[in-house]
């Protein structure tokens, strides 16, 4: 079994590690706030004092941190200490510049593979999230596989772009559900007849996400995946949900409570 850091135990990232821990990889795991491992050192994993001593002896490397900043900054501690061989999987929704900077950084023999994921903290749970890898994935397929079902998309960069796609549709849709039921409260429609209705056509997922229970997406990180989103082409609809959930993230109550609370404030505001 190939020997596994995973550097990033955030809502996503604690349960994913977890699936390869309990599928018997030798797993080292790093989080900025060291208390956060030690649910996995409990049930046998080793914990890092520092992203390079995570990777140091490691077949396979996964991050899954919050943004672009936060992997540039495990990048340059973990770029020096990867031995030829490792295979690293960026799991993380960074986007496809980000994936090719890494790249670029990378010393002869190290396999970057861009691997994000669909699905939330229920997903990653069970391990049936879906995974979109780009580049060369054929030595860590296998792996992913214990995370879920792998799509392969292409080319370096090309799972990370994917993801930005996917996730601006559901984010942007999840905002424009709460606008039509603040339309219906403007109306004076009933709310729960909109909501059903709305259930039953073609938007039915994104009002499903917008009243999840049970599953965990950060407003704040809901944020920066639109954000990414808006840089990379003219979107003036998504433009317009960045805006909404911005406000609704700039309430300290908000910024970290997930997605469905964000699309409570927007049907309210």
């Amino acid at each position: 079994m190939e020997k596994i850091a995973f550097l990033g135990l955030g809502h996503m990232g604690a349960p994913m590690a977890r699936q390869l821990l309990v599928a018997g990889h030798p797993l080292t795991a790093w989080n900025r706030t060291a208390e956060k491992t030690e649910p996995l050192v409990a049930d046998g994993a080793v914990r890092a004092a520092s992203p390079a001593e995570a990777v140091r002896d490691a077949d396979v490397v996964i991050t899954m941190l919050a943004d672009p900043a936060a992997l540039g900054t495990v990048a340059a501690a973990i770029v020096p200490a990867l031995r030829p061989g490792t295979h690293w999987v960026e799991m993380s929704t960074v986007g496809p510049d980000a994936v090719r900077e890494l790249a670029a950084r990378l010393g002869e023999g190290v396999t970057l593979v861009d691997a994000p994921v669909m699905g939330s903290t229920d997903k990653a749970a069970a391990g049936r999230l879906g995974i979109l890898a780009g580049g060369d994935a054929d030595g860590v397929e296998h792996v992913l596989a214990r995370l879920g079902t792998v799509t392969r998309t292409g080319p370096p960069g090309s799972g990370a772009a994917l993801k930005l796609v996917l996730n601006a549709a559901v984010i942007g849709g999840v905002a424009l559900v709460a606008e039509a039921l603040r339309l219906a409260d403007a109306l004076g429609a009933d709310g729960d007849a909109a909501r059903t209705a709305l259930a039953a056509g073609p938007l039915g997922g994104v009002v499903g996400r917008a009243f999840a229970e049970g599953v965990h997406f950060d407003t704040a990180l809901a944020v920066k995946d639109i954000a990414l989103a808006t840089q990379a082409a003219r979107l003036p609809v998504f433009d317009a949900a960045l805006e909404q959930l911005r406000s609704a993230a700039a309430d300290p109550a908000l910024a970290h409570a997930d997605l469905s609370a964000a699309a409570a404030r927007i049907r309210t505001a």
